[in-house]
């Protein structure tokens, strides 16, 4: 099917569209954006930059996906931003293309909600079935995995990273690492327990839900170092999902970890 491009709206020559793209009023398209088929740009859409935004994702007004990094160590490098399938990117929501010494990419995955005015930073990485509540900002360098919620006006510091299936509570400060499967709350953020809602969503089974706990309450009160605690789960546990946590502890990270309080 043809694309269906609104007469107000600017495509810049060299841009890609694929089959079925709708680009409302007053939407404005740079010359290396490659739109996937089926996208929608709903109206007063800016995107820009070395940018792709993959099948059936909806970009919703006044949002600015693929403008240029907020560092001031840009210098005008050509860096990318890559957007997966099947996102919806609310109004206001702001994507930034990522820098020579990060890597020189943002990546976002498949499936997720951005809601109005959160902000993902330079070479951020974001998993599949992400949601960044409104007015969140997930800041430079930051790895966010699958099936995370991160709550409203929550800030997420430069450098964290965030395990699958974690859930940040709303108006939380994170600057330190948090488990996969952790829940997160308060003014600086600490690790509160598990997203137990989460897993039973998901369909976690049971036997692996209660590997958890045991694991939650061995790496609040075991003896040891956090790291020291991590890997004697590793040796002990049979749990797929318990193996995530300690993969993910016993990482190279740049940041400390929040521990259970």
């Amino acid at each position: 099917m043809a694309s269906l491009i609104h007469p107000s709206a600017i495509i810049e020559d060299g841009a890609e569209l694929g089959a079925d793209v709708r680009v409302g009023p007053f939407c404005h398209v740079g010359p290396e954006v490659r739109l996937g088929d089926r996208v929608e740009l709903k109206s007063h859409v800016v995107v820009t930059g070395a940018t792709t935004i993959g099948p059936e994702t909806v970009v919703f007004p006044f949002a600015v996906i693929g403008e240029i990094p907020q560092d001031l160590k840009f210098r005008g490098e050509r860096t990318r931003l890559e957007i997966g399938a099947r996102n919806r990117i609310r109004e206001h929501a702001t994507m930034n293309t990522g820098t020579e010494g990060g890597g020189g990419v943002t990546r976002i995955g498949d499936d997720g909600l951005f809601m109005a005015g959160c902000h993902i930073a330079h070479d951020a990485q974001v998993g599949d079935r992400v949601v960044i509540v409104n007015h969140s900002a997930i800041a430079g360098h930051c790895v966010i995995g699958d099936d995370v919620i991160v709550g409203g006006l929550s800030g997420v510091h430069q450098w964290v990273r965030i395990g699958q299936g974690a859930i940040i509570g709303a108006l939380s400060m994170v600057a330190n690492d948090v488990i996969p499967h952790g829940l997160v709350q308060g003014p600086r953020g600490e690790l509160d327990g598990l997203n137990l809602v989460g897993l039973k969503r998901r369909g976690v089974a049971r036997a692996d839900i209660t590997a958890l706990r045991a694991a939650f309450q061995m790496l609040a009160q075991g003896e040891g170092t956090f790291q020291d605690r991590a890997r004697r789960l590793g040796e002990e546990t049979g749990s797929d999902y318990v193996r995530q946590i300690v993969d993910f502890v016993t990482a190279a990270s740049d940041r400390h970890f929040l521990t259970p309080r």
